[in-house]
C-alpha cells in the first residue's frame, strides 16, 4: 500500500490514518469535500489535515465508516454528542441510526428465583424480563420423578423397584417457570422423591437447598449479578432473590441500498462524460 492511498487525521489533538476510500465512502458528507480539498474550513498542515472537533468521538465514527455499524460502549452515553458530530461531517447514514437512540441504551435484564422449603419439599418459582433466560434455564432444569418401575407391577418384589421418568418444569407464561423438589405423598400413601438436575451438573438432587445453590451459580455464571436476597415469609422458608444482568446494546447496520462505491464510481464516469 503507497503513503498516496492513506491520510492522516489529526482531529482535536488525536491523529488518525486510514485510507481516502474509507473518508470518502459517502460522496455527499463533509469528509468527502475536505479530502477532495473543497471545504476551505479545513487545511493540509504538516501532511495532517487538522480538524477542530472532539477527537474521541471521531474514533466512533471512522469505526462507522470502515464497517458500517454501529456499536458503542455500554457505559456510553453522549449519543447526542455523537450525533451533532455526525450532523457536523454530514453522515446522514450514521444520524439515522443515532435517532434509533433506544435500541443503543444497554438494559437490564432481571431475574428473581423465588424459593419455598416447607417440611421436606422446596418449592421454586422464576421470574424472567427476558423470555431467552427462561428458554435457557428450561433447557438446562430437570424434574425427576421417581415411579414403580414395571417390574413391580409384575411381581411381588418389596421393596418396590422405583425408576426415574425426566419431566421439564412447568412454563405457566413466556416469562416465568415453576418446579419443585423433595419428597411428598402420593395418593397410595407410598413417600415418592423428586429430584432436580442443572446442567452442565448432571447430579440429581432432592435437597432444596442444594438446588438453590446450583441455580443461583448458574443465573452467575450467566452474566448476571445478585441485587438482593430478602425473606418474605418466616413461617415458611420463603426467599427471594433478585439478579441482573446489563444487556449489550444492539449492533445497528446501515441499511445498504446502494454501495458508497458504486455512487462514487457513477460520479465519476459522469465527470468524464
Amino acid at each position: 500500500m503507497s503513503s498516496q492511498e492513506l491520510v492522516t487525521l489529526n482531529v482535536g489533538g488525536k491523529i488518525f490514518t486510514t485510507r481516502f476510500s474509507t473518508i470518502k465512502q459517502f460522496p455527499a458528507s463533509r469528509l468527502t469535500r475536505m479530502i477532495d480539498g473543497r471545504d476551505q474550513e479545513f487545511k493540509m498542515i504538516g501532511g495532517q489535515i487538522f480538524v477542530d472537533r472532539d477527537g474521541v468521538l471521531f474514533s466512533f465514527i471512522l469505526d462507522f465508516l470502515r464497517t458500517h455499524q454501529l456499536l458503542l460502549p455500554t457505559d456510553f452515553s453522549d449519543h447526542l454528542r455523537l450525533q451533532r458530530e455526525a450532523l457536523f461531517y454530514e453522515l446522514d447514514p450514521l444520524v439515522d441510526l443515532l435517532n434509533q437512540e433506544h435500541l443503543l441504551q444497554p438494559r437490564p435484564a432481571l431475574v428473581e428465583v423465588h424459593f419455598l422449603s416447607r417440611n421436606t419439599q422446596a418449592f421454586f418459582r422464576v421470574f424472567g424480563s427476558c423470555s431467552k433466560t427462561i428458554e435457557m434455564l428450561t433447557g438446562r432444569i430437570t424434574v425427576f420423578i421417581e415411579q414403580p418401575s414395571a417390574l413391580t407391577w409384575s411381581s411381588n418384589s418389596f421393596p418396590p423397584q422405583m425408576t426415574l421418568l425426566p419431566l421439564p418444569p412447568q412454563r405457566p407464561s413466556y416469562h416465568d417457570l415453576v418446579f419443585q423438589c423433595g419428597s411428598d405423598s402420593t395418593t397410595d400413601n407410598q413417600i415418592g422423591v423428586r429430584y432436580v438436575s442443572i446442567k452442565p451438573d448432571n447430579r440429581k438432587l432432592a435437597n432444596g437447598t442444594n438446588v438453590l445453590g446450583i441455580l443461583i451459580d448458574t443465573l452467575l455464571m450467566e452474566g448476571f449479578h445478585l441485587v438482593s436476597a430478602r425473606t418474605l415469609l418466616s413461617e415458611d422458608k420463603s426467599e427471594c432473590y433478585s439478579f441482573e444482568r446489563i444487556k449489550r446494546p444492539e449492533v445497528l447496520t446501515m441499511n445498504k441500498t446502494l454501495k458508497p462505491e458504486t455512487t462514487i464510481m457513477s460520479e465519476q464516469s459522469q465527470k468524464k462524460k
